[in-house]
This record gives C-alpha cells, structure tokens and sequence, in this order.
C-alpha cells in the first residue's frame, strides 16, 4: 500500500505533533495557510522553546485572578512555589543564606515568645504570682474570650 503525499493529507502536518497551549495561541493568530507549513519537527522545537520549563510541576501553584469593584480591569497573581532547579549565582547564595538566618531567627523568636506565653498563662492558671499586686492583665483577658 502507497503511503499518501503530504500534500493529499487532509490534517494539517503539524498534527503528529501537538502544540501546547502557548504555542496554540500563537498558532490561532496565524493565518491557516502557514500554519499547514510547520513540520512535526518544528512544531516540537518549538513547543520545547516555549515551554522552557519543560513541564515541570510546582509543589504550590496558585494563580488567582480578582476583580476589584468600579474598575475595569482585572488583576491576576502568580505564587509558585518548589524547590530552585537552577544554579545559584554567588550573589544569590548569599541571598539565600541571609534569607534563611532570618527565616531560622524569626522561627525561634516566635516560638520562645509563644513558650513564654504559654508559660505565664500556666503560671496564671496556679495562681502565682511573682510580683504582688502586679499583672500584664493577659490571664484576665484569656480567661475572658477563651474560657467564658
């Protein structure tokens, strides 16, 4: 059995090859005669070149868009997050090192303040009290929006 000529197929010859949703839109926006001219092969090359990312999947994707009232547009946010797959330049490991000592010192600061938070709201509950006649007045307001 003959193989049909490229020219007697009836789908375009790009169609072993599927586009992705970028370069489809670019495709929409081509008149249909040039479309038909792509290869399979530059198809891909070109699917590979817009979608330099390669498919990866991020461990958190958020993209929400929101309208604000009385305005005519619409705004959009792009929160991705996932491990960094790229080299680092010098300049953005010290970056990331500093961002990290933050991170780590924040972590400890919140949670000897929460320790010593829960510590006085025990002491609290005992009836201790280390100063007479003196209170930071956190065990009345615990008591009164949490245990009444």
């Amino acid at each position: 059995m003959e193989k049909p000529s490229s020219s007697s197929l009836t789908a375009p010859s790009y169609a072993r090859v599927l586009p992705t949703a970028p370069l489809q839109r670019i495709f929409d926006n081509l008149p249909d005669d040039i479309v038909k001219t792509f290869s399979p092969e530059q198809v891909e090359a070109l699917n590979n070149a817009l979608g330099a990312r390669g498919g990866r999947v991020h461990s958190l994707d958020l993209r929400p868009t929101m309208r604000i009232p009385l305005l005519p547009w619409s705004f959009y946010v792009v929160l991705l997050v996932g491990r960094n797959r790229r080299d680092m330049s010098e300049r953005e490991k010290k970056a990331a090192a500093l961002v990290l000592l933050y991170s780590i010192f924040l972590f400890l600061s919140i949670s000897v303040l929460l320790g010593l938070l829960v510590l006085y709201l025990v002491k609290s509950a005992l009836g201790i009290n280390l100063f007479p006649n003196f209170s930071l007045g956190i065990w009345d307001w615990f008591v009164e929006n949490f245990l009444r």
